[in-house]
């Protein structure tokens, strides 16, 4: 433990730092396993016109319709 609350003060700041760093390390890891999922999945492959109107009409109906339709 610190001696004085400045210490404290600091050490708390370092530590809230790496929570930081670590969430973003986090947070792309789960971007890079949705790309990977998305490319596993063929969507890659699709043109570009292709790939930009399926994600727009999957963006108007809402992800949990979409779901709900392919599951159907």
């Amino acid at each position: 433990m610190a001696r004085t609350l400045e210490q404290e003060r600091a050490a708390i700041a370092e530590d809230e730092r790496k929570l930081e760093e670590r969430r973003q390390r986090l947070e792309e890891k789960e971007r890079e396993a949705a790309v990977q999922a998305v490319e596993k999945a063929g969507l890659l492959k699709l043109d570009a016109k292709r790939l930009s109107a399926l994600l727009t009409r999957i963006r108007s109906l809402g992800i949990d319709e979409v779901e709900k339709r392919l599951t159907a």
